[in-house]
């Protein structure tokens, strides 16, 4: 590069892929008009929600290839602050960058709260977290239980938002707000919206079906050389609503709850079962590190529930456990959701940002789905 700035030197953007949970990772165009260098572009993010902290010192340990962890850095960086990563998440050493940095700002997901919150009770209170002013969460649903625990930790710095790279949508919900409506992930911060059945047509508050996103002006989906994905990906009827494939439902008062994704659906018997639910439920026993729901096939209902379990010493995994995790899941969620089967692995696939790799899953059991 030349020593001297380049004249008239303008702004370029990254090509962003989606984090591939269910397939193989798709790039995503983002709409984009260069413009000077040195001046913040629409698309790199929220800039508003960094420059209130001084000095500005933000941690995020996820994929700096993916849109979020990307974005808090290059926001960072051009407004002077400093920006704290880790090469892979490691749940004492956040805390321990958090006291030593004196962190302001942090961004995380579900499974890295999880990781926290198994920490040893003295282990935990080693760390002075108090300098966190926001932290941020993202990227898949979180527990209520274990959203609830960070709360009753970290207080009411906790704020939620939910979004996707393709960046046509987005909700955001504060702490206190989640309190009076545990489960939601807010309103919605872009334009309305809508949540429709199979066939497009809108539903009212309180049912479940596809969200639809009504983009505000300018914005699309445009996938990297795969015009049909982004054709399926638009509404039949409204040409500026898009979906990602979400399943949820909103309140009277427009509180987006997510359900789970459509293609993790199971189908049991002629019944909709939504992993999620199931597995919000495994993760909170006090054995258990991890755990992902599938459909497996079956002669009889077309697939059943199977629960993958990683276990928090892997000692305990056995029929001892199964036992008790059946006790466990009799109790909170209805029979037709409750795995008919389990197993054992000391190590689930998840990708780099936290989410699930439940293709690779689905492969291993039996069941797999077309890569899209």
């Amino acid at each position: 590069m030349p020593a001297e700035p380049v004249a008239d030197e303008i702004s370029g953007f990254h090509m962003l892929y989606s984090s591939g949970t269910t397939g193989r990772p798709k790039g995503i165009a983002v709409p984009f008009t260069p413009g000077p260098i040195d001046e913040f572009n629409l698309s790199e993010g929220r800039p508003d929600m960094y420059r209130p902290f001084d000095p500005l010192v933000a941690w995020n340990a996820g994929p700096l290839y993916h849109a979020a962890p990307l974005s808090g850095m290059v926001i960072t960086q051009r407004l002077g602050g400093t920006f704290v990563t880790l090469r892979k998440f490691d749940a004492e050493a956040t805390l321990r960058a958090i006291e030593q940095w004196k962190v302001n700002h942090a961004q995380f997901v579900p499974t890295m709260f999880v990781r926290l919150l198994a920490l040893p009770d003295e282990v935990r209170a080693k760390y002075d977290v108090s300098s966190l002013k926001l932290a941020i969460h993202a990227a898949a649903p979180c527990p209520v239980e274990i959203k609830r625990r960070m709360i009753e930790w970290w207080g009411l710095c906790i704020f939620e938002y939910y979004s996707s790279t393709e960046g046509v949508g987005a909700t955001a919900i504060t702490a206190e707000e989640w309190l009076r409506k545990p489960g939601s992930v807010g309103r919605s911060s872009m334009g309305p919206i809508h949540i429709c059945d199979d066939e497009g047509r809108e539903l009212p508050p309180g049912e479940v079906g596809v969200i639809w996103f009504e983009a505000p002006e300018g914005r699309t989906i445009n996938y990297l050389n795969d015009p049909e994905k982004a054709r399926r990906s638009t509404h039949p009827d409204h040409a500026n609503w898009f979906t990602v494939g979400d399943i949820g439902r909103l309140d009277e008062d427009g509180y987006l709850f997510l359900t789970d994704r459509k293609d993790f659906m199971i189908i049991s018997g002629g019944v909709n079962i939504y992993p999620q639910a199931i597995e919000d439920c495994l993760i909170v026993h006090p054995k258990v590190m991890d755990a992902a729901v599938i459909g497996v096939p079956d002669p009889e209902y077309g697939e059943r529930v199977k629960a993958v379990v990683q276990p928090k010493v892997w000692a305990d995994a056995g029929p001892e456990l199964e036992a008790e995790l059946r006790e466990w899941c009799a109790t909170r969620i209805s029979p037709v959701t409750q795995p008919r089967s389990y197993d054992f692995v000391e190590e689930l696939p998840r990708i780099p940002s936290g989410k699930l790799a439940k293709h690779e899953l689905r492969k291993i059991y039996g069941n797999p789905v077309a890569v899209v």
